[in-house]
C-alpha cells in the first residue's frame, strides 16, 4: 500500500471517498475513469409516439381496469386502490413466537396509484405549471389523510421503462405502512443524531452550504433549491430541497407550493434536455414519519424528494449498480460537480416545445 505522496489531490482527477450523512455510509467516486474510452452506444433511440388516449390503457379516463372498475372521465388529478396492491390492511398477524434468526413481524397498509394528468402523451415538465399544483396539492392531501393512521406514507414515481414503468400514462405510488420503512428510518436516525450534536437540522444546514458554494445547484429559487448531492451515487442524482424548515409536504404554503410547481419543471425540463429524451428516473418524497410520530418532537426531519435517474453516457446508456456496488459499496465515475454543471447549462426550454 504504497504510492506517490507528491502530487496534490484533485477531486476532478483521483479517486476518493465521500460520506453520505442520510445513510452513514461512504460512496467511492472514481473521477479518473471518465478519461477510458467508450465503445457502447450513443444514439437517441426513436421517438415514442404515446397517443394522448388509448381505449386500452387502465389508467386513461373513462376505460375500464383489471378488477372490471370503470375510471371516471377525471380532468384532474385522479387516485384509485391499487389492483395488485403489496400491502393490504387487514393482513393477519404472524405473532410474537420468534426465532433469532427467523423473525417476521405484521405489515399492514394500503398501496393508490395517481394520475397525473388525463393525458397519456404528457409528463410533469410539459405540464402547465397549475396541473403540476395541483399534482403536489393532492400529493400533501394523501399524506395527510393516510398519515393520520399509518407511521409512513411513501410518495414515489417510477418512470421510464429502464425503472420497470410499464404504462407510459403520467402517474404515481402512495404506499402507506404501518411500520417504518428501511430507507426512512435509517434517514430518521442520522437526521436525528445530526439534530443532537449540532441543533440545527442536518438538511437545512445543508441547504444553506449548497446554496453558498453554489457548485453543485442545478436549479434554485426564493423558496427552493435542487442540487447533485455531495455524496451522489447515480450520474445525474438529485436532491430537492425546501429553504425554509418544513417537516411534510402537507406543511407547504400556497406559496411554496407553487414555486415547488415551477421548480419541478425546470429541474425535470433540464434532465429531458440531457439526452433529449424522457429521462426516466425514480423519484420520492422523505418528509417526518405520521401516524403515532405526529405526536413526537421530530424537529430533526427535513422534507425532501430524491431523483435516481440510470442514465450515465447518453440515452441508451444506463449505469447498472452490480458487482462492486453490490457486493462492496457504491461507486461512481462523474463527479457530482461536473454533473450539475452539465445539468445547470442545460435549457430551461424543453427541447419538444422548442
Amino acid at each position: 500500500m504504497s504510492g506517490k505522496q507528491d502530487v496534490s489531490f484533485d477531486p476532478k482527477e483521483h479517486q476518493h471517498l465521500r460520506y453520505n450523512p442520510l445513510r452513514d455510509s461512504w460512496v467511492l467516486v472514481s473521477a479518473h475513469r471518465m478519461k477510458r474510452p467508450w465503445a457502447g452506444q450513443v444514439e437517441r433511440p426513436p421517438e415514442e409516439h404515446i397517443p394522448r388516449y388509448d381505449p386500452n390503457n387502465p389508467l386513461c379516463p373513462g376505460n375500464k381496469r383489471a378488477n372490471g372498475e370503470g375510471n371516471p372521465d377525471y380532468d384532474s388529478t385522479f387516485v384509485f386502490e391499487n389492483d395488485f396492491p403489496a400491502l393490504q390492511p387487514d393482513a393477519p398477524d404472524p405473532g410474537s413466537e420468534q426465532d433469532p434468526l427467523f423473525q417476521s413481524k405484521a405489515a399492514r397498509g394500503v398501496c393508490k396509484v395517481m394520475c397525473f394528468h388525463p393525458w397519456s402523451d404528457v409528463t410533469l415538465p410539459l405540464m402547465k405549471k397549475e396541473e403540476v399544483v395541483k399534482v403536489i396539492d393532492k400529493w400533501a392531501e394523501l399524506v395527510e389523510e393516510l398519515g393520520t393512521i399509518y407511521p409512513w406514507v411513501q410518495i414515489f414515481e417510477n418512470k421510464g421503462a429502464m425503472m420497470g414503468c410499464s404504462n407510459p400514462h403520467p402517474h404515481c405510488q402512495v404506499w402507506a405502512s404501518n411500520f417504518l420503512p428501511n430507507e426512512p428510518a435509517l434517514s430518521d436516525r442520522c437526521q436525528r443524531a445530526y439534530y443532537q450534536k449540532h441543533g440545527e437540522p442536518m438538511l437545512l444546514q445543508y441547504a444553506k452550504r449548497e446554496a453558498e458554494k453554489k457548485e453543485r445547484v442545478v436549479v434554485e429559487s426564493s423558496d427552493w433549491l435542487a442540487v447533485v448531492p455531495y455524496w451522489a451515487t447515480w450520474p445525474y442524482q438529485t436532491l430537492l430541497l425546501p429553504r425554509r424548515h418544513v417537516l411534510r409536504i402537507s406543511d407547504l404554503t400556497t406559496e411554496e407550493r407553487e414555486g415547488l410547481a415551477a421548480i419541478m419543471k425546470r429541474l425535470l425540463t433540464k434532465y429531458d434536455n440531457l439526452f433529449e429524451v424522457s429521462f426516466p428516473y425514480s423519484m420520492g418524497w422523505h418528509g417526518a414519519p405520521t401516524g403515532p410520530y405526529l405526536k413526537e418532537d421530530n424537529s430533526h426531519w427535513q422534507l425532501h424528494a430524491h431523483y435516481y435517474p440510470p442514465l450515465l453516457r447518453s440515452a441508451t446508456v444506463k449505469k447498472f449498480m452490480v458487482g462492486y456496488e453490490m457486493l462492496a459499496q457504491e461507486q461512481r465515475d462523474l463527479t457530482p460537480e461536473q454533473a450539475a454543471e452539465k445539468l445547470r447549462n442545460l435549457p430551461e426550454e424543453h427541447y419538444k416545445t422548442r
